[in-house]
Parts: C-alpha cells; structure tokens; sequence
C-alpha cells in the first residue's frame, strides 16, 4: 500500500462545510443584479476555481463592468451567512491524529488569502498547516501551480504528497503536478465526476477520509 508524509488539503467543501453558502451567495448576487441564476449544479461546480474562469463558467452574462457590483454583493450574502459555515464533523479530530502521526499537512484552495485566513482564524487551525496556497497568489485550478509549489517550499518528493478534495478541479490539478489524489463525495461535485478524474480514492464522509488517510501515513 503506497504511504504518504504530506497531505494537502482543499478547503471549501473539503473541510469546510460551505458549499451551499457559496452557491447561495452566487445565486444571491445573480437575483441582486438581475441576472440568470445558475442552479445549484451550476453554481457548485465552480467552487474552488479562481475568480475569473468561476465567474465565466457560473455567470455568462456577467460583464467587466458589473463584476465590481456583482463581487460586493457575493461577499455581503457570503459573509452574511460567515458565523454559520463550520468545519465538517470529525475534521478537528482528523487533523490531530494526523499531527500526531507526523504527517506535514498543507492547504491549497481556490479562496483569497483574506478568505483563508479569515477561516484558518475563525476554526483556530492555522498550527495545523506548514504551509497554505490560495488562487490569489498563484495560479488557479486545475494548473499545478499551487501544488508544485508547495512541494517546493515543504521540500519534499511528489511521491509523498496526496492531495484531498470534493472537485474534479481538485483531482486534475493534482494528476497535472504528478501527484496522487483523493475525492471526497461529500462536498460540490458528485462521486462519477471525481471517478471520471481516476483519483487514487474515493471516501464518502470525513471517517472515511481518516481512516483511509491513517492507513497510509509514512
């Protein structure tokens, strides 16, 4: 069985419980502005994309000069909603076992740095990760940009590195830097959509997750 020393971790979806809150903040700003509002669907499958190609993919009809109004409105009905996003049940827990093991763990997430840090703050987890990337300071998914420099900065060889996420832009940007990944199916894309990315692993809630994290720790 392959074993790993460094698990980078998505956020949204993946640890945090805040995939409705993003589609419900998209579709708050659509209704503000009066424009289409994605489903659901639409509007989930965006979730860890940078800024530019989300907006493209989820709101066609949103022009340059509307993204200034259209970003302030997505932020007042995200923060909104802020006090009530939490970390998904076991995901402390998870995360010291894995502590405890010696495992390097890192983030790479398609949220701001302000974002990251804001939530890395409100759950007391910023001990927890040796380092962290965002879609503001280098590339977005699914380029392995974030990931290739994590490696970097952590030092290590791609063939310890899993990378844990709920997008299929998750899983390709991990197989685009040579690295193994794991879904998650709880989070924004469904389980035939991160198959079709031929990840490592499939888990279907966080005991899974640790569990399969846990048997495979260096």
């Amino acid at each position: 069985m392959k074993t790993y020393s460094v698990v980078i971790f998505d956020w949204d979806g993946t640890l945090m419980d805040s995939t409705h809150s993003i589609v419900s903040a998209i579709q708050g700003a659509c209704r503000d502005l009066e424009l289409r509002v994605p489903t659901a669907a639409e509007a989930a499958w965006v979730i860890g994309l940078s800024l530019e190609p989300a907006l493209r993919r989820a709101v066609p009809d949103l022009t340059a000069s509307m993204e200034p109004m259209f970003l302030e409105r997505y932020r007042y009905h995200y923060l909104s909603r802020d006090t009530q996003i939490k970390l998904f049940d076991g995901v402390p827990e998870m995360l010291d076992a894995l502590h405890a093991a010696g495992v390097t763990m890192a983030v790479a997430t398609g949220k701001s740095r302000v974002g990251l840090n804001r939530a890395l703050t409100a759950t007391a987890l910023h001990h927890r990760f040796t380092a962290t990337r965002t879609a503001d300071e280098t590339f977005g998914k699914p380029h392995p940009g974030m990931l290739l420099e994590l490696i970097d900065e952590l030092m290590v060889d791609p063939s310890e590195v899993v990378m844990v996420g709920d997008t299929s832009h998750d899983l390709n940007m991990a197989a685009n830097a040579g690295v193994h990944s794991l879904g998650v199916t709880y989070g924004a894309h469904p389980e035939q959509e991160l198959l079709s990315c031929a990840p490592h692993g499939v888990v279907q809630d966080v005991p899974g997750l640790r569990r399969w994290l846990m048997d495979r720790v260096a």
